[in-house]
């Protein structure tokens, strides 16, 4: 099949990709904090995109991505990334604009954030943060704390030992920065690598950096929305999407990218590439890989679910239904009408 698959060849005549690639920037400084946004996140499946699309609708808004896939070109099917009809004409920044083989953190995702919400206030328009991944969100909105810049013979030699100690290198991290190990997964080796590399580097452990810094004073004038869905409904939704996205020709998706740029490629390492790369890559059985696919999926969720309930950023936590009442449309126009005052 060739890798132009037509559900790949999403358009955004508004999107223009950043100046700079491998972004590593940090928002040390305060947003202009006068400046009013909303922010609607949620896990995944729970219908951010459909809500902000209509907030934007509503409120004269265009929508600002706060997604770590999405931002990437040609991870579309598995990313869920909005498809022209979905957005309605909403413009929708920071989906698109880097290539798979550029990096990014949240640092990175904030300053673009920050200058694509002083664009859309200067139009006199209302920036609309819409995605599920947290500390990009929480650098947007809190800011990060401060840590040595990544030392890269200190990160190719614990790379080099995580390849070789596999999950042992949790057990590591555990035991000198047991407040980080908690959060991270065992698998997730680029975070555990990170926190490792911060303790060697600073002698204190991430865990007890982030706590001291306390999420930092707010950068913007937000009102943040958590999209919450009943579990079995939930589950139901997201098995119904997965089927949805590998009719749409993830598979062919993944192919494309591996042809294209390798396996070592970063998004394909995010939920559902990974276990589909995996069977491309050792030529499992279909369904092995889908059941994995599913099983990354609903803990992903989960964990998102999770984080959410601990953010204190968040303002408002109900269904995208419910966002559809009047009172949580009144609180907005408040928060709006406040700001501009």
């Amino acid at each position: 099949m060739p890798c132009e698959h037509p559900d790949m060849r999403r358009e955004h005549p508004d999107m223009s990709p950043p100046e700079t690639a491998n972004l590593t920037l940090r928002p040390s400084a305060p947003g202009p904090s006068a400046t009013s946004i909303l922010v609607v996140s949620g896990s995944t499946g729970t219908g951010k995109t459909e809500s902000a699309v209509r907030l934007a609708e509503r409120f004269n808004g265009e929508l600002i991505g706060a997604d770590s896939v999405q931002i990437y070109r040609g991870l579309d099917i598995g990313s869920a990334k909005p498809t022209p009809g979905e957005l309605r004409g909403v413009p929708h920044h920071l989906i698109d604009v880097l290539e798979p083989t550029e990096a990014i953190d949240a640092a990175g995702f904030a300053a673009l954030a920050d200058r694509s919400i002083e664009e859309i206030a200067g139009r006199g328009k209302v920036p609309i943060v819409v995605g599920g991944t947290g500390l990009w969100l929480r650098a947007l909105l809190r800011g990060l704390v401060e840590v040595p810049e990544v030392d890269p013979e200190l990160r190719a030699k614990l790379e080099c030992e995580a390849k070789q100690l596999g999950d042992k290198m949790h057990d590591r991290l555990r035991a000198v920065d047991p407040m980080a190990a908690a959060k991270i997964h065992p698998n997730d080796r680029l975070r555990i690598v990170r926190a490792l590399e911060v303790f060697a580097q600073t002698g204190s452990s991430l865990g007890s950096l982030r706590a001291a810094h306390a999420l930092g004073r707010p950068r913007y004038r937000s009102l943040c929305i958590a999209l919450e869905l009943d579990r079995a409904l939930h589950r139901t939704r997201l098995e119904r999407r997965l089927q949805e996205m590998l009719d749409l020709g993830w598979l062919d998706e993944v192919r494309c990218l591996r042809a294209r740029y390798g396996d070592e490629i970063r998004p394909l390492r995010s939920v559902g590439y990974r276990q589909l790369q995996q069977h491309l890559r050792e030529q499992t059985p279909f369904d092995e890989a889908r059941k994995r696919v599913w099983k990354a999926t609903w803990i992903y969720a989960k964990r998102q679910r999770t984080w959410l309930s601990n953010e204190p950023s968040v303002d408002l936590r109900l269904s995208a239904e419910d966002l559809r009442a009047s009172e949580p449309l009144l609180q907005i126009e408040r928060h709006l009408a406040n700001a501009s005052r």
